[in-house]
Parts: structure tokens; C-alpha cells; sequence
């Protein structure tokens, strides 16, 4: 599906990207089921910057590699632009991460032995309508250390680099697990800065795992989650500036 297809598509379907219906994951240790996921229920709309706020446990990166495509629930439903993804094969999956989804870790994933800009370039390669590497680099502020091996960057210069890397494919869907964790907190409000650009700038819904609660301050939506359920959802009255936000 081309970019301009899905956004069409995504019009014609009153802004909705993303649906889950009764969402839940069991994991089966020996003889102890674990449930991850206990019945989610959440629609995400196109542009949205959702802050998902929880526990160690209460589901955030399960539900997060399922909508991402990495896992398959053990039932319920995910929808992506009204195209039900739950039941996909292998290869559709790949697809549907290789065309639409970007993700960012808490550990940053480069390639020690390639440069930031070379790191990029391995998305773009494989992209249909990617960014430019330099370009990519350009809008989390790295332009001038695109040359650099990611052994002579920071860690949060390495981190932008991640976050270049996921858009540089234009996705439609951005997800972020932890993406401060491993980050003192000036540090961490750059990567923030960085994000928050990339979802105005770019439209890329985006999706944030946190342990924060200041991190809230700058979605449009928090959401938080115990035990596999959401237990509360909160609309933002406004975006405040990473900067302004505690840590």
C-alpha cells in the first residue's frame, strides 16, 4: 500500500490508524499462564501522540509489539487503517513493519562499524519513499555529526540517530519503548525535542512507553495501564515544551 493510498485510505475512515478489540496476550510458563494483556480496547487516531504510562509488567511492551507487528495476541483483534493484521503470516508482518511501522528502543541498535548517516541509510535502502538520510539526521539535529562513527557520539546523539533511522521510511506508525530510559535527563529531553518534531513535522502517529509521568505533559493523549488492562485515560489540555517537563 502506497503512502498516498494510506492516507486517503486513513481519510475515508473518520482519522482512526489504529483499532484493537478486546486484546489479550497469555504467555505459558510450564504450568503458569501469565497474562499479559487482560482485554484492551484502544483506538488511535492519525497524528496522536500517546504517552503509555505503567509498571514494569503492566502490559505497555506487549501491547506495543503487537500493534508493531513483533507478536501475535492470543485473541482479540488489531486493525490497522480498517485491514485486520491479527492473523497475518510471517511474511505479511514483515511487510506491514517494513512499509508502515518505526520502532525505537531503549538500546539504540547501531551498527558500530558504520557512521550515523550510513546507519540511516540502511532503512532507506529498503525503503519506497524514504527520507534522505541527511534529511533525517537534519530534523533530530545531528546534521553535523552525520559522519561520525556512533562510538565518538553520546548516548543521546546515538539515540537520535535511532530516531532518524525509524523515520527515515516515512511510517506511519512510530513506537517508542523506553526511549530515555538509558538517558540522564537533559539528555533525555533532546531525544524528546526530537520526537515531538518528527510527529508534527512528519504526522507519524507516535506512541511512548514510559516509567516518566512528566513525559505525559507533551502527548495528546496518556493512557496508563495495570496488570494487562488500561485503567485510565486522560486527553491533554496542551503540549508543554520537552523542556518544561520534570524528570
Amino acid at each position: 500500500m502506497s503512502q498516498a493510498s494510506v492516507l486517503a485510505e486513513a481519510k475515508s475512515s473518520a482519522e482512526i490508524l489504529l483499532d484493537t478489540q478486546d486484546l489479550t496476550k497469555v504467555y505459558q510458563t510450564g504450568e503458569v499462564e501469565v497474562h499479559a494483556l487482560r482485554g484492551i480496547n484502544l483506538t488511535v487516531q492519525i497524528g496522536e501522540l500517546i504517552v503509555l504510562l505503567g509498571a514494569s509488567g503492566s502490559g505497555k511492551s506487549t501491547l506495543l509489539n503487537i500493534i508493531g507487528g513483533l507478536d501475535t495476541p492470543t485473541s482479540g483483534k488489531v486493525t490497522f487503517l480498517d485491514e485486520d493484521i491479527t492473523n497475518l503470516s510471517a511474511s505479511a508482518l514483515t511487510r506491514y513493519r517494513r512499509a508502515h511501522v518505526g520502532f525505537i528502543f531503549q538500546f539504540y541498535n547501531l551498527v558500530p562499524s558504520l557512521t550515523a548517516r550510513e546507519n540511516v541509510a540502511l532503512v532507506t535502502e529498503i525503503s519506497s519513499n524514504p527520507i534522505p538520510p541527511e534529511d533525517a539526521l537534519s530534523m533530530v539535529g545531528l546534521a553535523d555529526r552525520m559522519h561520525h562513527f556512533p562510538a565518538q557520539l553520546s548516548g543521546g546523539e546515538q539515540q537520535r540517530v535511532a530516531v532518524a533511522r525509524a523515520i527515515a521510511k516515512r511510517p506511519n506508525l512510530l513506537l517508542c519503548d523506553e526511549p530515555t530510559g538509558a538517558l540522564d535527563s537533559k539528555t533525555g529531553v533532546q531525544v524528546l525535542e526530537a520526537l515531538k518534531t518528527v510527529n508534527e513535522e512528519l504526522g507519524a502517529t507516535t506512541l511512548i512507553i514510559t516509567h516518566n509521568v512528566g513525559i505525559a505533559d507533551m502527548s495528546d493523549r496518556v493512557i496508563r495501564l495495570s496488570d494487562g488492562m488500561i485503567i485510565e485515560e486522560k486527553q491533554m489540555g496542551r503540549r508543554r515544551q520537552p523542556s518544561e517537563l520534570s524528570w
